[in-house]
Order: structure tokens, then C-alpha cells, then sequence
């Protein structure tokens, strides 16, 4: 069995998922049991499509809801780290890698996928990144080895609070 992992959210976003949880237990689910009730009464449900679809829509509302049941189990909520360059949860990390010079700079936030915009890269702390940056402070290099077993060093280049 794995360990759970701690899943770092801050207020805003740990409300957010309970909201949307709250949704699709209460809403989400009635609206989705009426479409399989009106499509069963259709008759024939080998080739009724609208039955099947609305089945689909079921599963796929029923495992978002076990997902963010799980989240919000494991979350632990912090308020915005403090602006100091030190690398935690909660931080937009930017960072490029040592001895390439054709590199550009990359950012990722440190955290939950959850809680960051479309388009920001996100690492969790047990990440093998993650981990090796986490405490480190801007300017700092810092050595980590990769999933394909490769020896990574990359250098801090910045570490700023998401205030997304």
C-alpha cells in the first residue's frame, strides 16, 4: 500500500474544492440521475444513446467526487508563504539548468495542480525536484537525480509566494 501524500492547498482553493464537491453531490448528481431517468424511460436501452451518455456523465461525475473526497482528506491548507526566497509549498519556483546555456529559464509552481491557472507547470514536493529545491533558497544550486536516473543540477533563480 502507498503512503498518502500530504497535498498542500491555500484557503482559497481548499474552499473551492469543497464548493465544487458540494455541487456535485447536491446539483451535480440529481441533474445527472433525472437524464438517466428520462433516457430509461425511453424504453429500449441497448440502443438508447442518450441512456449510455448520461451513464458516462454518472462515472465520471462519481470519480471527480472520489478525487476531490481524497484531496480534501489529505489537504493541508497554509496561508501564503512569506516573500523570502526560500523554496516551499506554495512558491513559483524559476530555476534553469547548469552548464546549458541554450536553457531557458523555467517556472513551476510547488504545489497542487489544483490550485494553479492553465498554463503554469506544477510540481508537488515529492517530486524529485520538488524535493531536492524544497527549503533551498534563491541563488542556491542544487543537485537532484531524475526518474531516468540521470544527475540533474539546476540553479534558483527565483522563488516567489502564488498569489493566483
Amino acid at each position: 500500500m502507498t503512503e498518502q501524500k500530504t497535498i498542500w492547498l491555500t484557503q482559497d482553493a481548499f474552499d473551492k474544492l469543497q464548493a465544487e464537491l458540494e455541487e456535485l453531490r447536491g446539483p451535480g448528481r440529481a441533474e445527472v440521475i433525472e437524464k438517466i431517468a428520462a433516457a430509461r424511460d425511453e424504453g429500449d436501452l441497448k440502443e438508447n444513446g442518450g441512456y449510455h451518455a448520461a451513464r458516462e456523465e454518472q462515472g465520471k461525475i462519481e470519480g471527480r467526487i472520489r478525487q476531490l473526497e481524497d484531496m480534501l482528506r489529505r489537504a493541508e491548507v497554509g496561508e501564503t508563504p512569506p516573500d523570502d526566497g526560500v523554496v516551499e509549498p506554495g512558491m513559483v519556483v524559476t530555476y534553469k539548468f547548469v552548464g546549458d546555456d541554450d536553457d531557458e529559464a523555467e517556472s513551476f509552481l510547488l504545489g497542487a495542480r489544483e490550485i494553479a491557472p492553465e498554463g503554469l507547470k506544477v510540481y508537488s514536493p515529492e517530486s524529485p525536484l520538488g524535493s531536492a529545491i524544497h527549503g533551498r533558497s534563491k541563488g542556491e544550486t542544487v543537485s537532484y537525480e531524475a526518474p531516468n536516473g540521470k544527475t540533474l543540477e539546476v540553479v534558483i533563480l527565483d522563488a516567489k509566494p502564488f498569489t493566483g
